[in-house]
């Protein structure tokens, strides 16, 4: 796996997967812009202490280049002026684009039925998971289509239309799943070499997770004895590993369109989680 040279996007790169993914592409020399709202001093309104900055320090520090850009990707202008820099700072070049911008933990009412459910989160909601990545696209993806090369991946949750529990939230995680429909198909109809797919982990157990578990990356087995499924979890590491693993597949073009998951991937690709574990939440779901 090299990606010397390469320019990556990861929208949505402050913490969880989108770190994950920024760190891992930048294992193998990419130039990967890191964007999010939390910079030093200034967080988003999650209140969390990660920042874009760290992750690109990370990125640098793993062998690639890290560039912090503080991006909210619900402003059209913010995004614009995203995709204007990098044209600028990288001769018009963007090879990977990652849609991984979500912000809805605190808009997701669970367990409330749609008809009780606020509005107006709901809809904030759909702002951030769903027209962020359509700007993030718009904006990016005419990079790719000079160059006629690149590849858009959707970071989702699940693999198919099933409902997800929650009225809002279910809409934007398949809303991703469509979007690399939608997107494949248009790139296909030009007859343009660029590849979109939608990417899902299993029970993930990111840096908000773990907090609201009690548990470290260490202990974090302890987490279940609160949720007996937490056992089957993985770290963001596992996705960032299967994403980087398409990325640098130079058939990659087959799964245009398609919605892969982390232990999917897993078997096509041969490689594991931090731990050395290969976990497969598919098969673990079923069984429940």
């Amino acid at each position: 796996m090299d990606l010397q040279g390469k320019v990556a996007v990861v929208a949505g790169a402050t913490r969880g997967a989108g770190r994950a993914i920024a760190v891992t592409l930048g294992e193998v020399g990419a130039t990967v812009y890191c964007t999010g709202r939390s910079v030093r001093g200034q967080s988003s309104d999650l209140g969390r202490t990660e920042t874009i900055e760290e992750t690109a320090e990370m990125v640098t520090q793993a062998g690639g280049l890290g560039i912090a850009v503080q991006v909210d990707h619900t402003e059209e202008e913010q995004v614009r002026a995203l995709f204007a820099r990098i044209e600028a700072e990288q001769d018009g070049r963007l090879d990977i684009l990652i849609n991984d911008v979500w912000g809805g933990d605190m808009l997701t009412e669970w367990p409330l039925k749609f008809w009780e459910a606020s509005l107006e989160k709901g809809r904030l909601l759909l702002e951030r998971a769903v027209w962020s990545h359509i700007l993030t696209s718009r904006y990016g993806v005419p990079l790719m289509v000079n160059r006629g090369a690149g590849i858009v991946i959707e970071v989702t949750d699940g693999e198919n239309y099933q409902y997800r529990g929650n009225l809002f939230y279910s809409l934007a995680k398949t809303a991703g799943v469509h979007l690399a429909v939608g997107m494949a198909a248009d790139f296909a109809s030009r007859g343009l070499p660029i590849t979109a797919v939608a990417v899902t982990p299993g029970f993930l157990r990111s840096e908000a997770m773990l907090d609201l578990f009690g548990v470290t990356e260490e202990n974090w087995r302890e987490g279940a004895a609160k949720d007996p499924h937490f056992i089957a979890s993985e770290t963001p590491y596992y996705v960032a590993r299967a994403i980087r693993a398409l990325i640098c597949d130079p058939d990659v073009g087959r799964f245009a369109g398609q919605t892969l998951s982390s232990w999917g991937l897993s078997e096509v690709y041969d490689f594991v989680d931090l731990d050395g574990r290969r976990p497969h939440w598919g098969r673990y779901f079923r069984t429940i």
